[in-house]
This record gives structure tokens, C-alpha cells and sequence, in this order.
């Protein structure tokens, strides 16, 4: 037989064993009660991020929808400027002349906006396919001189692409980095009332181009720097007020510019000009590249 343990030994343990016991229990019940409350959230948090996914299709729908519809209208309407401006059914006047210019180049910006607002579409849906190859930056220049020479119309601004030297050829998407280039160039000039823009491409980190776009025109405030690249971003400046643009073609270069493993980046001062640049790498990573010719 075991022997007695004395009570006022036995007394003290077992109440210090009940209190334990009764602070696990109160211990798993305040688990049980915050896991109850991880998986409301988690289940809240499921719930908002199916609601945003389904707000953001709706809105790249909406947006690929009334981009092409809006397409019929505007083509039709540059048309109408063209015939004005050939002449077909007569001679205009001056004033008519300048309102016709007004109205073309009114329904240009539209149709920008309309191709920016797909693309912009497609790239939220994930639908914009790369399709990358083997190029010379060259050929790349040469095409962009060429798309710019007709709408170089100010006299007292000049357009000027450096040629590109001892740089490798590059394995990517020439459609979406033109694209971006454009965009660049169409701003530069656009805010460059007097002076130059220069296009450039220097390879930089080894394994990386960064082709740039400078101009000495108004420049950009370094407070507008961090939100530039954002939907509908624009300057406040008197010329910007002026010459009303859409905001989306810096923030379709960014994205296009993701979409190739790269950056844009942007250094500016106020009445100084600025330098808008996209730094891609030489070969698309995550692409199979054709045997090079």
C-alpha cells in the first residue's frame, strides 16, 4: 500500500494543477477564437479579391468594348478631313482650312486615346502576346525616323536619333519597344516648343540597353516625378493646357516595358527638359531565342 501523502502537501499541488488547467483551457478556447477569426478573415479577404477580380474584367471589357466601337465613328471622321483637305469638293477658305485642321488633328488625339485605352485593356486581361526576335537597333532608328518625318512640322524644334554604337542586336519585341519610343518622342515633342530631341541607345550593366529620349523643353517638377508614369498623369504647366493629351501613353510605356523585363525611368528639371528611358535586357529572359544569323 502506498502511503498517505500528507494533505497539506497533496492540498497546495492540486490546486496549482487546476489552476494550470484551468489556464490552458482558457488559453485554447482564446485559440480556438482567434483561428475562428484568421478564417472569417481569410474568407472576407477571398471574397474582395473575387469582387476585384471580377471589377477589373468588367472594366477591361468595358474598356475593349468601347474602344472598338468608338473606332468606326473616328475613322469616319478623319476620312470626312481628308476629302476637306484634298479638296475633292472645292477650295477652302482659311478659316476653313484651320478649323479642318483643328477637327483632324482633334479626332488624331481621340484615336489615340482609343488605341491606348485596348492596349491598356489587353494588358489587364493578359492578352497582349510578345513576340520577340532578333533585331538591329539601327533598323529600329531608321523606322522611327521615318514614322516621325511627316508630322515634323515645328520648325524651330529638331528631332535627331544618334547612331547607335558598337551595341549588340537585341532579342525582343521591336513592336512594343517602338511603341514605347513613340510614346517618348510624341511627349518630347509635343513639350518642346524650341530646341531638340535626341534618341539615343546605350548599353548599360552588361546585359542591358537603355534607350533614352531627351529634350530641353518645359521639364517636369521633381513633386510629379513618383506619379508620372500613373493612368491620365499630366503635367501642370501653361503649354500642358495648351496641348491636351490622354495621360495613358507613359503609363502604357511602363507596362509594355514590365511586360519585357525592363523599366522606364524619367530624370527632369522645370525649364530644363527631361529624359524619359527604357532600360530592357539585351534578350528577353524566359524566351527561347532563335540561333542568331
Amino acid at each position: 500500500m502506498p502511503p498517505e501523502l500528507d494533505p497539506a502537501v497533496t492540498a497546495p499541488l492540486e490546486a496549482a494543477l487546476t489552476a494550470s488547467r484551468q489556464e490552458v483551457e482558457e488559453l485554447r478556447a482564446e485559440l480556438e477564437e482567434t483561428n475562428r477569426g484568421v478564417v472569417a478573415l481569410y474568407a472576407e479577404l477571398d471574397a474582395q479579391a473575387e469582387q476585384l477580380r471580377k471589377a477589373t474584367e468588367l472594366k477591361s471589357r468595358f474598356l475593349a468594348y468601347m474602344s472598338h466601337e468608338f473606332r468606326t465613328p473616328i475613322s469616319a471622321i478623319r476620312s470626312i478631313t481628308r476629302l476637306l483637305n484634298d479638296r475633292v469638293d472645292g477650295p477652302l477658305t482659311a478659316e476653313q482650312e484651320r478649323q479642318v485642321g483643328f477637327i483632324e488633328s482633334s479626332a488624331t488625339e481621340f484615336a489615340e486615346l482609343v488605341d491606348d485605352l485596348l492596349d491598356l485593356a489587353k494588358i489587364e486581361a493578359g492578352r497582349v502576346e510578345i513576340s520577340p526576335a532578333w533585331f538591329e537597333m539601327v533598323d529600329l532608328f531608321s523606322a522611327l525616323r521615318g514614322m516621325f518625318k511627316p508630322v515634323l512640322i515645328n520648325p524651330d524644334t529638331v528631332l535627331i536619333f544618334e547612331e547607335p554604337v558598337e551595341l549588340p542586336r537585341l532579342f525582343t519585341d521591336d513592336r512594343k519597344l517602338s511603341q514605347i519610343l513613340r510614346n517618348f518622342i510624341s511627349n518630347a515633342l509635343k513639350f518642346t516648343p524650341r530646341g531638340e530631341v535626341r534618341v539615343s541607345a546605350t548599353r548599360v550593366d552588361g546585359d542591358f540597353v537603355r534607350f533614352s529620349v531627351t529634350d530641353n523643353g518645359i521639364g517636369i517638377s521633381p513633386e510629379h516625378h513618383a506619379a508620372v508614369f500613373d493612368d491620365f498623369a499630366q503635367v501642370d504647366s501653361p503649354l500642358q493646357k495648351r496641348l491636351r493629351g490622354t495621360g495613358l501613353g507613359l503609363s502604357l510605356s511602363r507596362q509594355l516595358a514590365q511586360l519585357l523585363g525592363g523599366r522606364v525611368e524619367v530624370v527632369s528639371a522645370l525649364g530644363k527638359g527631361s529624359t524619359f528611358s527604357v532600360v530592357l535586357p539585351v534578350q528577353l529572359h524566359g524566351a527561347e531565342a532563335a540561333t542568331e544569323v
